[in-house]
């Protein structure tokens, strides 16, 4: 990596390597820790991450965890109530409450001193425990240092001051036409916050998209919106390779007959379509020429329009050969979608099942969000 940059970038390429990174970070700490997650499940995994945090108390550090109340419906209040009574500070995310209940905290962040800083997709949670190939759900992460780490730091800072969402909307933290975060050299934190319209996310990867020479994707979850499929359709028919990894299992049956519903229009495009099959994928990864987004933003209508999410956008030759290095490796363990049988694979049944879960997942999942937005205004 360039030395001018005022930043580093690591990728994390196993759930087992992340939660060894992060837990290590945790115990050099010294003065602060911030943990955000999505989801966090009663496991080996997460009481690893709370004894460590304990410890990090008792040698004077100020602990923070901020997690979503949706996304961990199964665990139970007491689970924290260890490191509260050491001293830390634990909070719930947006509490249930039916006329709430669309609006999500989905992002992944560990800051620790200020100092380093870890993102992706990987909850605190089992499920990613392994190399995502023989056991643990296939994801990615980043270890970030530099002035970056002070802009994440900062993003954990409002959203921990509002968790409780007795407020309207949450407001991006400087507006700059966008809910763009903060940017430095080669480098932009976008902050989604619930918004139908100019969301940092999907703005800026339009217009990356614009006069893109190659495309990389791989998404878990993939309905992205009108204008992300039209540039990416528009692409594949001007002649750019267009390649996508998407889930061939998934924990989330709906999420994944919706997307297939787009896999004739987007093959007879010319789009590559493939299916990671050993584990359950749950990736976010783009790569446009040598730009790469990473973070806990999916490819699809909920994460791109109504959840809080973060996304790195990082401008970097050598980071963006290693994540397409990555990407051809997670090639090797997948299926290519053929598109002169695809359409014979389904039957009238599979497709009726996919023309319903997309119908959902576009058309009433957003009007409820909608109508719930309005309350938050």
């Amino acid at each position: 990596m360039a030395d001018e940059r005022a930043w580093t970038a690591t990728w994390l390429k196993t759930g087992r390597d992340a939660f060894a990174e992060m837990l290590a970070a945790i115990e050099r700490a010294t003065r602060s820790i911030c943990l955000e997650t999505y989801i966090c499940d009663d496991s080996d995994v997460s009481r690893r991450f709370r004894a460590a945090l304990i410890a990090a108390i008792g040698r004077g550090v100020r602990v923070r965890v901020l997690i979503d109340a949706f996304g961990s419906l199964e665990l139970r209040n007491a689970f924290w109530q260890p490191l509260v009574k050491a001293g830390g500070a634990f909070r719930w995310f947006n509490p249930l409450t039916l006329n709430r209940l669309a609006y999500r905290n989905h992002r992944k962040l560990l800051v620790c001193d200020g100092n380093v800083a870890f993102i992706g997709g990987y909850n605190i949670s089992s499920a990613y425990d392994g190399d995502g190939v023989s056991s643990g759900w296939r994801d990615l992460g980043l270890r970030l240092t530099g002035d970056i780490v002070s802009a994440l730091a900062e993003s954990f800072e409002l959203l921990f001051a509002k968790a409780d969402f007795k407020h309207r909307l949450l407001p991006p933290l400087r507006r700059r036409g966008t809910a763009i975060l903060e940017s430095g050299l080669r480098w932009k934190l976008l902050l989604n916050i619930p918004s139908f319209r100019h969301r940092a996310v999907k703005r800026t990867l339009v217009e990356d998209l614009r006069h893109a020479r190659s495309v990389c994707i791989e998404s878990g979850y993939f309905l992205p919106t009108w204008r992300i499929r039209h540039r990416l359709l528009r692409l594949a028919r001007s002649g750019v390779r267009v390649r996508l990894i998407l889930a061939g299992r998934s924990d989330v049956w709906l999420a994944q007959l919706a997307g297939r519903r787009l896999y004739e229009a987007f093959m007879k495009a010319g789009v590559e379509i493939y299916e990671y099959q050993p584990q359950i994928l749950h990736a976010k990864l783009v790569v446009i020429d040598d730009t790469v987004y990473a973070g806990s933003c999916n490819l699809d209508l909920r994460s791109l329009n109504f959840n809080y999410e973060l996304m790195v956008r990082m401008q970097d030759a050598s980071l963006a050969a290693e994540a397409r290095e990555m990407f051809e490796k997670d090639l090797e363990n997948s299926r290519r979608i053929d598109p002169a049988t695809w359409r014979h694979e389904r039957n009238i049944w599979t497709k009726w099942r996919e023309d319903v879960a997309h119908f959902l997942l576009t058309r009433i999942d957003p009007f409820v969000a909608r109508w719930q937005l309005k309350l938050l205004r």
